[in-house]
């Protein structure tokens, strides 16, 4: 009986371990570190990817910050605001040009 229940308990691991495997991908994992072309497409979308957010995120966060420089030179503060402006001026000017 003690063996019978020792099987029993036995296979249920083996169940739970297969749907934990199966919920892992291991199978889909393994194919690709069997295909490097694949791996090598995957990994460089991501870094496009990766990159042009950066890009885009750089881009935005420099805008908002203009923004909010312009901002504070409206206030016209008495050093803050000479300092901003001409730093405005500067990108402003490089903006121009290009």
């Amino acid at each position: 009986m003690d063996r019978e229940n020792l099987i029993r308990e036995l296979c249920l691991k083996i169940d739970e371990l297969s749907v934990k495997i199966e919920k892992l991908n291991l199978s889909e994992y393994l194919e690709l570190f069997r295909n490097p072309r694949r791996l090598l497409y995957l990994n460089f979308l991501a870094g496009v990817a990766r990159g042009f957010g950066m890009a885009v995120g750089f881009t935005l966060l420099g805008a908002l910050a203009l923004y909010i420089l312009q901002r504070v030179v409206i206030l016209n503060l008495p050093l803050i605001g000479d300092f901003i402006a001409e730093l405005v001026r500067i990108v402003q000017d490089e903006l121009s040009v290009k």
